[in-house]
């Protein structure tokens, strides 16, 4: 394969990829707590390439060389649920699942017909004491800025926000959850303030996606014009030689 259809064909690949993201961006707009994936493009060069003879210039072929969260915080819309919370600034939610603790920005609460409070999958919230959020679901709830649950003016617990010194490094898990090692990377306190009755809406807007998918299927138009480009060279060149050995 010729270095023109090489380049266009990792191109190309590379921005489907792209639209795969950007895709999963546009249909998580309306989730809560939801954030953006990007991508960090590289050069690739084979060893082959690396080692060629002097004088000749090596091909590099553009690829998607990691991707990468974009933890950046979203609009903070009011719900006026009282079991709708929204962190400003750094941190996360602390949820309990059978695969191990799992970490959110998604606020969208409720209760457990127990009266643990949970998320809409019905993972249990973590006080700071590690253990679930008992509520009685006959009265009023109030959730101070620093967490703390409130029922009838008693202190029923405080909810659990961490924070990690390299969010990157968090995988996801589904839309709206991270998960890490513990034992490599350990949560620590955070110092956001939760806000009560507002939800974090995603940091990927409508307007953002759709100028980017624009960009991105123009450069895919590009690398398809150049792949028959190059298609088309090597169909000549095959030709030719079977004019002149004719």
């Amino acid at each position: 394969m010729d270095p023109l259809t090489s380049a266009a064909a990792s191109g190309i690949r590379a921005r489907i990829q792209s639209l795969d993201m950007l895709a999963n961006n546009i249909a998580n707009t309306s989730s809560p707590g939801f954030k953006a994936d990007r991508e960090f493009y590289g050069l690739y060069t084979s060893d082959e390439a690396a080692d060629s003879p002097e004088g000749a210039t090596p091909v590099s072929l553009p690829v998607i060389e990691r991707q990468w969260t974009d933890f950046a915080q979203g609009p903070l819309t009011p719900t006026n649920n009282p079991l709708d919370l929204a962190l400003s600034s750094k941190g996360f939610f602390v949820a309990a699942s059978p695969m191990g603790p799992l970490y959110t920005r998604d606020g969208n609460f409720q209760l457990s017909p127990q009266g643990q409070l949970q998320t809409l999958d019905g993972y249990a919230i973590q006080g700071l004491d590690g253990n679930p959020i008992v509520l009685d679901s006959a009265k009023s709830v109030e959730i101070g800025s620093d967490g703390t649950v409130r029922q009838d003016g008693q202190d029923i617990s405080q909810i659990a926000v961490v924070d990690f010194k390299n969010p990157s490094a968090l995988s996801k898990r589904g839309n709206s959850y991270f998960q890490t090692d513990a034992g490599t990377m350990p949560p620590l306190p955070a110092e956001a303030q939760v806000q009560q009755g507002k939800l974090e809406t995603a940091n990927s807007q409508p307007a953002e996606s759709a100028v980017r998918l624009v960009g991105i299927l123009r450069q895919f138009e590009s690398l398809q014009k150049a792949l028959t480009i190059g298609s088309d060279m090597d169909r000549r060149v095959v030709e030719d030689v079977a004019k002149v050995t004719s």
